[in-house]
């Protein structure tokens, strides 16, 4: 009898091994493989949320097949109190393994509400938006121009979120002083900001903030990554370029990028300058001379006077040879390298086509031709058809 008894204590203990083995296997398919959900899903982690909460949280919202395997993964991993609060978009699938990295690793909230700083040239603004999880796009809930009256409730409410995402958009082309004035409207940030950059120091990006951040250090992160684009794009550049420092080649760098908003004429535009330079001919630029007036405080919404054309200034390009004093804008990294790396072209003029594109030329004869046909242009629009253009001087 003892016998039968321990052969079945033997047979029923193998049989307990084999199914806790395939349950431990099956646990750990569950773990590292898909998950169940089928659109993407923001990832919430409170502040001083526990592995319990959250991984309830998530079995409730679909991003987990199972709580208890999620922590008890999460355990045998070492990670159960490696917790980060923020908000972490997974993609559709994703694995509970996954997740637990992404939970515990922390860093920049990647989904939920963001406020945006955008620097312009026009203008700029303040988006409240929050990331629809199912398209993985943000979508606007308010926005905001500083210039314009008092900062929104709602925009003032999220910028005391616990996880929201603060982050500057700065375009390229804008002055440095449109983004000081972007980042004292940013009352989240600290540091009174003694000094306006230098034009064209600041290196045009995406910015990840951090509440009670520094607008100093801000500044000069933007200026230390503009520097080393600056020094990349200089050492690659060609022989024979007309410029004797790299700040020359950031002057017409942020000429470039103000006389057109299309990528692809970056390089004519840039070489019809060399051209005029090599020939010793005057630029004749409007963005110099706005500069010159509104030294880069805000825009000019308005042509460019007769009186003003007239003026020789440092930024007049139509009176003075070569090239301005300083930047008159803050280039991206494309213009700088158009400047240096400039099309092959025998291109001495260039004007609007009324496409928002531009029409060059090689001759005086072509370019009046392309200038006639701006001036229909602006007459059928009604636009004044005195704006200066480009002259054989």
């Amino acid at each position: 009898m003892w016998r039968n008894i321990a052969s079945n204590f033997l047979t029923l203990a193998i049989v307990l091994l084999i199914a806790a083995a395939a349950a431990v296997a099956w646990a750990k398919r569950e773990f590292s493989g898909p998950g169940p959900s089928a659109v993407a899903q923001c990832v919430q982690i409170a502040p001083g949320a526990s592995l319990n909460a959250v991984s309830n949280q998530l079995a409730a919202q679909g991003a987990i097949s199972n709580a208890y395997i999620f922590r008890a993964g999460a355990d045998a991993l070492g990670k159960s109190r490696e917790l980060k609060f923020g908000s972490f978009l997974m993609p559709p699938g994703a694995s509970m393994e996954e997740i637990v990295g992404a939970v515990t690793s922390g860093g920049a909230s990647t989904c939920g509400t963001e406020v945006l700083i955008r620097v312009g040239v026009r203008e700029n603004s303040v988006i409240l938006r929050d990331m629809n999880p199912e398209t993985g796009a943000y979508e606007d809930m308010a926005r905001w121009n500083p210039a314009e009256g008092a900062r929104p409730d709602e925009i003032a409410a999220a910028e005391e979120l616990a996880d929201v995402r603060l982050s500057l958009v700065m375009a390229e082309g804008v002055t440095s002083w449109q983004v000081v004035e972007a980042l004292n409207a940013a009352s989240f940030l600290t540091g009174e900001v003694a000094e306006t950059p230098a034009e064209g120091s600041l290196a045009p990006d995406t910015y990840l903030l951090e509440r009670g951040g520094d607008r100093n250090a801000l500044l000069a992160r933007m200026a230390e990554r503009q520097a080393a684009i600056l020094a990349e794009e200089w050492e690659a550049r060609p022989f024979g370029m007309p410029y004797e420092t790299p700040e020359e080649a950031l002057i017409m760098a942020s000429i470039v990028e103000k006389e057109t908003g299309q990528a692809a004429e970056r390089p004519q535009v840039a070489s019809v300058f060399v051209n005029r330079l090599r020939q010793g001919m005057r630029l004749q630029t409007d963005p110099t001379v706005i500069y010159g007036v509104t030294g880069g405080q805000g825009i000019l919404d308005r042509g460019l006077r007769r009186s003003e054309l007239d003026t020789t200034t440092p930024y007049n390009t139509y009176r003075i040879d070569g090239l301005p004093p300083t930047p008159i804008a803050n280039p991206g990294r494309a213009a700088i390298n158009a400047a240096l790396n400039p099309d092959e072209t025998d291109y001495l003029f260039f004007v609007a086509d009324g496409t928002g594109g531009h029409a060059f030329s090689r001759t005086l004869d072509e370019h009046n031709a392309a200038v006639a046909r701006w001036r229909e242009i602006e007459a059928q629009q009604g636009l004044p058809t005195d704006s200066p253009v480009q002259t054989d001087g």
